[in-house]
């Protein structure tokens, strides 16, 4: 029987395989997944997410600093407005990733 690429023991691979890992334990958190989701038609600004998602201002913005700092999203100043917006590139290519773990082989 012949081993998955995903399987095989070499540095790329294994770094490969943290990012995914990194990317499901981010996204694993409800709150950020529905941030994700309302992040991806358009961008919004701090105060649409937290009300759209009846979470107390301070929950929301931990979730966004946690998806800004996996690269998941961006962010803008507007004012006094902190507007957010999703990093189509980052989620392409976390998704893509998981993708080749998923499907390899089959």
């Amino acid at each position: 029987m012949k081993d998955a690429q995903c399987c095989k023991d070499n540095s790329k691979q294994k770094n490969n395989l943290i990012k995914v890992v990194d990317f499901l334990k981010i996204v694993n958190e409800p709150n950020r997944l529905k941030i994700l989701c309302l992040l991806k038609e358009q961008e919004k600004c701090v105060c649409d997410i937290w009300e759209a998602l009846s979470l107390p201002q301070n929950l929301a913005s931990h979730h966004l600093k946690t998806l800004k700092k996996a690269g998941l999203i961006t962010s803008r100043q507007e004012g006094r407005k902190v507007i957010y917006s999703s990093n189509k590139n980052s989620l392409l290519k976390y998704t893509s990733l998981l993708n080749s773990f998923l499907t390899s082989n089959l």
